[in-house]
């Protein structure tokens, strides 16, 4: 294992969950990476400062596309987060030639594996931090599995529900119940815009809260601030959210998105979102934006979401 992958880790002094926190799955998204520093940091440090700290079970941080994390783009070869489809895994550990993603997936799984087998936690928790290129808004992604959706409001952001059926391939698909002897569950958690500095505080606030709803640490030490922080930015915007539309972007489309828009805008069917080929592409029903592509990398143009009632 290339020593860029492992960021950090933190032994608790009693059993519990395993936290694996990645950063940096697009390499174009710096701030989970800052964060998860930031977080090691923090975790040595808190039981010098506060000598009642307790924490159980393990931290691993790791990053997601060490390669494109060092050249500043979203990938290289092909989207690492569309290549977690249990198929391509299988094919992908076997093989002997592989693209530069596909390394990556290879020793990410590796990683992972590993840190599970060594750890015997109770429970494998996964937290995948992403930004986007929209400002307006953070969100959770959960999968369909009830501690996920638990994980996902306890992280006081929007959580949006349904992107498991509109895009194929990603970390949260692999990595399910049953991908361990022991229960796993996974997380999404996007924390603003890319090059925004509050993407990181934030991103760290949704570590710590994580780490709290699942029993690592005690509330107590949780500092309030964190909360504060993650409710201030998610003021106005929906507690939950259905996927309701993904606009697929294919290769020779010349997409690009009209300026302006921004994450959880509204939008009414009809109204132009963007351009390709063909001409203008018009929403085809009411409701928020969420993610506009405003990238030269990336196979979704723009999701379409509606708000739940909760």
């Amino acid at each position: 294992m290339r020593k860029e992958r492992v960021i950090g880790r933190f032994l608790g002094s009693k059993a519990g969950p395993l936290l694996i926190v990645i950063g940096g799955m697009h390499g174009n998204e710096p701030a989970g990476e800052k964060a998860i520093e930031m977080m090691v940091g923090n975790l040595e440090k808190e039981p010098i400062i506060n000598p009642d700290f307790e924490y159980c079970g393990s931290f691993l941080g790791v990053r997601g596309n060490t390669k494109a994390l060092a050249k500043g783009v979203r990938f290289l070869k092909e989207d690492l987060n569309r290549l977690w489809r249990e198929e391509n895994v299988a094919r992908i550990l076997t093989a002997t030639e592989l693209n530069p993603e596909e390394e990556e997936v290879k020793e990410l799984y590796h990683c992972i594996a590993k840190e599970v087998a060594d750890r015997k936690p109770t429970k494998v928790v996964i937290m995948d931090l992403h930004t986007t290129t929209a400002i307006g808004g953070i969100f959770a992604i959960p999968t369909d599995e009830p501690e996920s959706e638990r994980i996902a409001a306890e992280l006081h952001a929007p959580v949006v529900k349904g992107f498991l059926k509109g895009i194929k391939g990603t970390l949260l698909h692999y990595y399910t119940l049953d991908r361990f002897p022991m229960p796993c569950t996974a997380v999404c958690f996007e924390s603003g815009q890319h090059n925004e500095v509050l993407s990181v505080n934030r991103a760290i606030a949704a570590i710590t809260n994580c780490m709290r709803t699942i029993g690592s640490v005690r509330a107590e030490h949780v500092e309030n601030q964190h909360d504060h922080l993650l409710i201030a930015f998610s003021k106005g915007l929906p507690k939950r959210a259905r996927l309701k539309q993904v606009h697929e972007i294919k290769p020779g489309d010349d997409f690009v998105m009209r300026p302006g828009f921004k994450n959880f805008q509204k939008i009414s069917k009809g109204e132009i979102l963007a351009d390709d080929r063909n001409g203008p592409i018009a929403c085809e029903l009411d409701g928020l934006i969420l993610m506009p592509l405003y990238q030269k990398q990336g196979d979704d143009g723009f999701f379409i979401i509606e708000d739940v009632p909760v």
